[in-house]
């Protein structure tokens, strides 16, 4: 029941990180950097504490006395994680949008589940799964095989994507819906999408770095509630405050940068444009970004295992990303081929999240 109940949570996170970008589409008269920043506000600055405190009681105090070694490495993974998301874009525009994709959210997926594990094989911490425990278990090489089965998919809807492309000579959209300009070059687009990847990676690399702090929110609740025997809901809320400081700062200063640029500072103001509505929908797009995460935590609380959550966070926006494209009717106009194609990626998802969840329930 616990795995059933955390596939849930990942499923309901992986929904609204696939479907954020769509109250973008309703922003009219902005440039992407102003809408951007906008919408980051609320997704990394406004909502994660506002969840903080209406799920942990004096969360700052938790804050307050972590380490601060331990807060500045969460924050700092914070950053190469906001890097690593603007980096994304340079990735699909150097290898085209379906390969550049799924180079970068397949090592993005790899690396965020794995490297931990390895890292918990030579630095062991109690209640930490490793490396070698996904080879020499029935539950961990079940893990493993879904994570298998899942980049396969990734791969397939990638091929699905390259042949879309070709046949339809248009301009393109990313995962989140944003209209890419390509320039094929294949050195430095995979360069640049491995950066990505491995960079992207990092946000799940900032939530282990700050566990003490979900520990104590954790602790505190069990002592509150003595009778409960699972762990703590929203533990992780806590956590995301530190980490999306950090991806804050990454954004903010790029998105002033472009502001500069491209002199779009008055988009803020204009009056030309339907403000209100650009400021709402904006807010309504970062507040949807953030609760993937929200109910990521929720999801990792009931699995008790970072890959698996990792691996079925990253599942589920690929799977939701792509049944939007074709609610869509992004793949409107390609052949036959290129529609089973794109169907066969999305059931090899599906089939990964089934394998993934039965690993965690026989564990």
């Amino acid at each position: 029941m616990q795995a059933i109940l955390g596939v849930i949570f990942h499923f309901i996170g992986g929904f609204a990180s696939g479907s954020f970008y769509i109250p973008y589409k309703k922003v009219k008269g902005w440039a992407w950097e102003s809408y951007w920043i906008v919408g980051g506000v609320f997704s990394w600055l406004i909502v994660p504490p506002l969840a903080a405190f209406l799920t942990i009681p004096n969360f700052t105090d938790i804050i307050a006395s972590t380490n601060g070694k331990i807060l500045l490495l969460t924050y700092f993974f914070g950053i190469l994680w906001g890097i690593g998301g603007l980096t994304y874009g340079l990735g699909v525009r150097y290898l085209g949008v379906s390969l550049g994709s799924s180079i970068i959210l397949g090592l993005c997926m790899v690396l965020g589940s794995i490297l931990p594990s390895i890292y918990f094989d030579f630095f062991p911490q109690t209640g930490k799964d490793t490396f070698t425990m996904f080879l020499q278990t029935d539950w961990g090489r079940m893990v493993m095989l879904g994570l298998i089965v899942c980049v396969l998919g990734i791969i397939i809807c990638g091929k699905a994507g390259m042949m879309k492309e070709k046949e339809i000579k248009a301009d393109v959209t990313d995962p989140h819906g944003m209209e890419v300009k390509t320039e094929f070059k294949f050195g430095l687009g995979l360069f640049v999408g491995i950066v990505s990847g491995v960079l992207s990676a990092c946000f799940n690399f900032g939530i282990e770095a700050g566990k003490p702090m979900a520990d104590a929110a954790n602790a505190i609740w069990k002592a509150a509630n003595p009778s409960e025997t699972g762990n703590f809901l929203f533990q992780n809320n806590v956590t995301y405050v530190v980490v999306l400081w950090g991806g804050l700062s990454t954004n903010f200063i790029w998105c002033m940068i472009l502001n500069a640029r491209n002199k779009t500072f008055g988009d803020y103001t204009k009056s030309s444009t339907p403000l209100l509505k650009n400021y709402i929908f904006s807010a309504l797009a970062g507040t949807t970004w953030f609760l993937q995460f929200f109910f990521y935590g929720m999801g990792e609380s009931k699995m008790g295992n970072g890959a698996s959550s990792w691996i079925l966070h990253m599942a589920f926006i690929i799977l939701i990303a792509n049944v939007w494209g074709l609610i869509l009717k992004e793949w409107k106009g390609v052949s036959k081929k290129t529609m089973y194609t794109v169907f066969a990626g999305i059931l090899t998802i599906i089939v990964s999240v089934l394998i993934v969840g039965y690993g965690n329930s026989i564990k």
